[in-house]
């Protein structure tokens, strides 16, 4: 599906609004049931591009954010090495809303109610532009991983399971 004007406006599109910084907009029809690598499809983009956001928790009680490609999984293990954590698990998916602001299936690492220590797969580098969640179902947001430094402090590391 091609890139769709007048979208109604998320959270993490008006922060990148504020900061003048370009982005894409795409949006699908959704019931919030498909997979990331469908929705790649859907958006007729490589899954490798596509980034799906995942929230933790570490045995500190810190929470980090992790974006990885739609069709890989994370690797706790990994994940809690690059964050320096002894172990991380996932939030439960009633914890989300409360703490991003965000819900399963709509949480994109802009706009969460805190900043949380993001850490996105080493793969983004190898693309201009990733795309990832725009903030609600169905909306995707297509940036650069120079400027989405330039929004929320992130590092790349190796955190999906081989």
């Amino acid at each position: 599906m091609a890139k769709k004007q007048n979208m109604e406006k998320t959270n993490a599109m008006r922060k990148l609004d504020a900061m003048k910084l370009p982005f894409g907009e795409y949006t699908y029809e959704s019931d919030g049931s498909q997979t990331g690598l469908e929705i790649s499809r859907m958006l007729g983009q490589d899954p490798d591009r596509v980034f799906k956001t995942l929230v933790t928790v570490g045995r500190s009680g810190e929470h980090y954010v992790f974006m990885i490609p739609v069709a890989e999984e994370l690797d706790l293990k990994k994940a809690a090495k690059a964050v320096g954590e002894k172990s991380v698990e996932m939030v439960k998916s009633k914890e989300l809303l409360p703490l991003t602001g965000y819900i399963h299936g709509g949480c994109s690492p802009i706009g969460m109610k805190k900043l949380f220590r993001t850490t996105v797969h080493e793969t983004a580098v190898l693309y201009d532009t990733i795309l990832f969640s725009g903030g609600k179902i169905g909306y995707q947001i297509e940036l650069g991983l120079s400027d989405l430094e330039k929004v929320i402090p992130l590092q790349t590391a190796d955190v999906v399971k081989e």
